[in-house]
């Protein structure tokens, strides 16, 4: 990024390249923000991992510690990929596709057997469903436009 005349510029970023890095901040936000109490409630039964965690993001998305961790991670990958039209297409797409198996995976899965590690509940299994459709729909929209715009130079 570039100042010039007090205005911050996007130097070159692509569509693409916004979207991924925009999704990467939101998932950082998710990560800091299941780590708050009060915006996480029942702050205080917070597991490492496992369904018995009866903590809630916003009262809705049962967390745990390495729930926020993925969050985190999968944040700053979003940042880290963005820094290439290519990389912010396979963060979105690859994404994408992560965020399909584990909608799959919570639909599958007992929510109070040992198999929900993560844990899950049906707002986060719709909630991966939505972030499934929409990182995917993402990498191949605006994907598309960067292969359009390259041919016809």
């Amino acid at each position: 990024m570039t100042n010039t005349n007090n205005r911050t510029v996007d130097a070159g970023r692509t569509a693409l390249q916004r979207a991924a890095q925009a999704v990467g901040i939101v998932f950082l936000l998710v990560g800091i923000l299941g780590f708050i109490p009060g915006i996480t409630s029942n702050y205080d039964s917070m597991m490492f991992a496992g369904h018995q965690s009866d903590a809630l993001l916003l009262g809705i998305f049962q967390v745990s510690i390495l729930h926020n961790i993925v969050h985190l991670l999968f944040g700053v990958a979003g940042l880290a990929m963005a820094r290439t039209a290519s990389g912010a297409r396979t963060y979105l797409l690859g994404g994408g596709v992560v965020y399909a198996i584990l909608w799959i995976y919570g639909l599958i899965i007992d929510q109070d057997s040992a198999a929900n590690f993560v844990p899950l509940n049906s707002a986060d299994n719709w909630l991966h469903f939505l972030l499934a459709v929409g990182m995917i729909a993402l990498a191949l929209l605006l994907g598309r436009d960067r292969r359009t715009s390259t041919n016809r130079a």
